[in-house]
């Protein structure tokens, strides 16, 4: 079951990906889409090449299957934190923030290979893709000002800051690891802040 069916947004305690896809998700980290072949994902998977073309059509179809899956967890887990507690701008930014923050660092193999393999998706799945992250960062747009309209915010630039914030969240994916200075929790806490006076919030 995808973590997207959960009541709880920080929750992450259940595998997102199938075995076979996180096994692919591995080797793509490794080894990037083009330098990773399709033997290497059956053997990673345990599978014969046949097993494997048995479950996905082409190794296009496992990105385009991770990445989907990647950018729907991504949604209903920002949907369900917009949702869950006071609908003040602010505490809604908060909220938002703090998911966009921990699913880049708890995910961020997966966020990682989402934003950097754009390049290999094809046709509908590249489609799907920019349809998905645009609608992404419209939640964060329209939040934002919102934010600016009730003078939470002082930013002139509402829709840059948002861009520049969604940029901050996204990076994390990039530098974090597991075993640092900072947990999902101390990143959501101290990069929240962050994008919090980026869009022009006072000092709390």
């Amino acid at each position: 079951m995808s973590n997207a069916t959960m009541t709880n947004w920080r929750d992450y305690d259940a595998p997102l990906l199938s075995p076979i896809l996180q096994s692919a998700l591995n080797s793509f980290v490794t080894g990037g889409f083009h330098g990773t072949s399709i033997r290497q994902l059956a053997g990673e998977a345990g599978l014969s090449v046949p097993g494997l073309y048995h479950h996905f059509a082409s190794k296009h179809a496992i990105l385009a299957e991770i990445d989907r899956l990647a950018m729907e967890d991504l949604w209903q887990r920002s949907v369900a934190a917009l949702a869950d507690g006071g609908q003040e701008p602010v505490a809604r930014f908060d909220r938002l923030i703090e998911c966009l923050l921990l699913f880049h660092a708890h995910q961020s193999d997966l966020a990682f290979i989402a934003f950097s393999e754009i390049r290999s998706l094809q046709g509908q799945h590249r489609d799907a893709h920019i349809a998905a992250r645009d609608r992404q960062q419209k939640l964060l747009d329209e939040v934002v000002e919102e934010c600016v309209a009730d003078g939470s915010f002082t930013t002139e630039f509402p829709r840059d800051a948002s861009r520049a914030i969604t940029t901050i969240c996204t990076g994390v994916s990039q530098w974090y690891r597991a075993g640092g200075e900072l947990d999902p929790a101390g990143v959501a806490e101290r990069y929240g802040e962050i994008c919090a006076h980026a869009a022009g919030l006072p000092v709390r």
